[in-house]
């Protein structure tokens, strides 16, 4: 019944609005990060610094702008970094300020402009299938009502940390993820007033656009919402960058990000913290 009468409204909407339709969604991201320290040389003072550094580096803003079949998606320019402390290194894998995501829903492919420690990458591949379960719950998100739906994934969750010093020339790291995955829960929440099966991210196949996501750990929520703006934000497929698959460029990532930690000066004070966070 609830899938019926969110089709009949995306009918009614999609009669409405001209095939000029365009619009814009800005989303402030959050993302929880668990880090053991307790068999660390690292003290609680530095800890809570740390999770407070994290905490501020996963808070970002994108904006997704989109028409009735493309979109692109990318991060607000921010008027301040947080600056690590003296002998701290974030080294985070996935996506950049200046990384672009392009997605045709109509020919269901995606296409991901990527900068790589200085070389740029064109990820090209497929939008992946994903199969949503349509929840009769529903609450607004601003002016909006939006309806509930639920898919599972699999996917592999990497937090590590790695702390070299003085007495400890080999360094201790420790890195966890399971190799074969784990399935996660991911609810999203969408509003067919606004009848463009898009969303943040990969996120999209659903009967209108989505305001928010959240798979456990990273969550997305629209904050602004702009429709049909007298200047209209030009939705063009990035071109530049080597062609690669997804499979092959988290191949390229994953090697290049071996042999950062490889070619990793030791300091001398006892001090060198070293964290990466990745999913």
């Amino acid at each position: 019944m609830i899938r019926i009468m969110i089709l009949l409204l995306l009918f009614v909407f999609e009669s409405i609005f001209a095939q000029g339709f365009q619009g814009s969604v800005t989303y402030k991201t959050n993302r929880k990060v668990d880090l053991n320290m307790e068999d660390s040389k690292v003290n609680s003072e530095m800890q809570k610094h740390i999770e407070k550094m994290l905490k501020k580096q996963f808070q970002k803003e994108y904006v997704l702008s989109f028409n009735s079949s493309t979109s692109i998606y990318k991060e607000e320019e921010s008027l301040e970094e947080p600056k690590a402390a003296s002998g701290m290194t974030f080294v985070m894998a996935g996506s950049g300020a200046s990384d672009i995501l392009y997605k045709n829903i109509k020919e269901k492919r995606y296409a991901s402009k990527r900068d790589l420690m200085g070389k740029l990458f064109l990820v090209k591949d497929s939008l992946a299938k994903m199969d949503w379960k349509l929840e009769g719950e529903t609450k607004k998100i601003g002016n909006y009502t939006c309806y509930k739906a639920t898919t599972t994934r699999m996917t592999q969750r990497i937090q590590s940390m790695s702390v070299r010093s003085n007495e400890d020339s080999e360094g201790n790291e420790e890195e966890t993820a399971d190799p074969e995955g784990e399935e996660v829960t991911i609810t999203a929440w969408y509003t067919p007033e606004i009848p463009v099966s898009n969303g943040p991210e990969n996120y999209w196949g659903l009967p209108g656009l989505i305001l928010e996501v959240n798979d456990g750990v990273q969550s997305m929520l629209s904050t602004k919402i702009v429709l049909n703006a007298k200047k209209k934000s030009e939705i063009k497929e990035p071109s530049k960058g080597k062609i690669v698959s997804e499979e092959k460029f988290n191949q390229i990532m994953e090697k290049k990000m071996q042999e950062m930690r490889d070619r990793e000066p030791r300091r001398d004070d006892g001090q060198s913290i070293r964290i990466r966070i990745g999913g």
